[in-house]
């Protein structure tokens, strides 16, 4: 690639993740749960709600313990979009439980809240919806839905760390809620998660499930003389010179997010004319939704118009790539899923584009990207 070739994503350093990380070894501060970990815990949740937060080394992590939490048995239900990444399905899988792929909404790639209706049997314990590109799902009526069939609702907010629902912190609005810091998201840490929840008991027994099964968070608060085995669990911690690596960007959290919004916003304002001559679909942004500018995507009309557009921007200096595929197509979602079709999902894994978008792309870039876009044509 050329030096002053755009790729699709870069991560993003502030400059003070060395100093920290350096100061938390020298510290000794190596194992999980420590100094670094707590202060990380506390800013995450204040960009949340001010809910219970446990930093996991990864989404994926979280969103198991989220399955180990539900108490699921053999044949029970979990609800999720038919557009998401794996790990939203394999979390409820894992624990024996059919995973029920949802259709999502062509304008936002939400999952779509009368689909995920009518798809609710008598084994249906809970709904898992995604935030998709940091844009709120319309969360009143999942609530609605979830308190008449007293089912848990699940936020899988990977994309939305720090995004708002009608003023209300994503994470803090569900029953339980997941972060992602891959590097690849606004806040990175490398490879890094959290699980949220709002509530005490839940809180109480994450810690147990945190501490490989056992009351050791107890016995560290003086609640019992010494810690066993109390229930089921694994190795949910990270090391706690990641935390302090992440704490370096979360102090960058508004900077880094004003970067970003100014990409997106780039894209949003000069590509829409363009994609009604050609027929392409952008971003829909609901007016309950603040969100975080994560990405910017765009579905073409046709299937087959999407490698010529790749190659046109690509032969310019532009990196982009796709998404997720259907989950409901895939041959693991065949075996532990089931769907009544998602067709939405499915097109839109056939057709969706994503845009260069990180934190260092300048005026220029964004018009190289800009003006590549606009020359396409079907």
């Amino acid at each position: 690639m050329s030096a002053d070739f755009i790729p699709f994503t870069k991560p993003y350093l502030t400059g003070r993740e060395t100093s920290y990380v350096t100061d938390a070894i020298n510290g000794l501060e190596l194992v999980g749960d420590g100094p670094s970990t707590g202060k990380a815990e506390e800013m995450i949740s204040h960009l949340s709600g001010g809910v219970h937060t446990f930093l996991t080394p990864s989404c994926t992590d979280a969103l198991d313990m989220s399955g180990m939490l539900l108490n699921l048995e053999p044949g029970d239900e979990v609800i999720v979009p038919g557009f998401t990444f794996t790990s939203t399905a394999t979390a409820f899988a894992q624990r024996n439980a059919k995973v029920v792929f949802a259709d999502i909404d062509s304008s936002t790639l939400n999952i779509d809240p009368a689909h995920v209706e009518s798809l609710i049997t008598d084994r249906t314990r809970a709904i898992s919806v995604v935030h998709y590109a940091g844009v709120a799902c319309d969360l009143d009526k999942f609530i609605e839905i979830a308190k008449r069939n007293k089912l848990m609702l699940i936020e899988d907010n990977a994309h939305g760390f720090g995004g708002t629902y009608k003023g209300r912190h994503l994470g803090s609005i569900g029953d339980m809620a997941t972060l992602s810091f891959h590097g690849t998201k606004n806040i990175q840490c490398g490879e890094g998660g959290a699980l949220l929840t709002r509530h005490d008991e839940i809180a109480d027994r994450a810690h147990i499930l945190r501490e490989k099964g056992t009351n050791r968070r107890a016995f560290l608060d003086g609640a019992v003389d010494k810690y066993t085995w109390v229930d089921i669990g694994s190795s949910f911690l990270a090391p706690d010179y990641v935390a302090a690596f992440l704490v370096a960007q979360i102090e960058e959290y508004e900077s880094i997010q004003a970067k970003r919004k100014f990409v997106w916003d780039a894209y949003a304002a000069q590509l829409i004319n363009w994609a009604g001559e050609i027929g392409a679909t952008l971003p829909t942004i609901p007016s309950y939704a603040e969100h975080t500018s994560h990405l910017f995507w765009l579905t073409l009309k046709e299937a087959d118009q999407r490698s010529s557009f790749m190659k046109f921007v690509k032969d310019r200096g532009i990196g982009t790539t796709f998404h997720y595929q259907s989950l409901a197509l895939s041959p693991a979602g065949k075996k532990f899923g089931r769907t009544d079709g998602t067709p939405v999902s499915d097109r839109t894994a056939e057709t969706l584009v994503r845009l260069p978008l990180f934190a260092e792309m300048n005026e220029s870039m964004v018009q190289q990207v800009i003006s590549a876009v606009l020359e396409w044509r079907p």
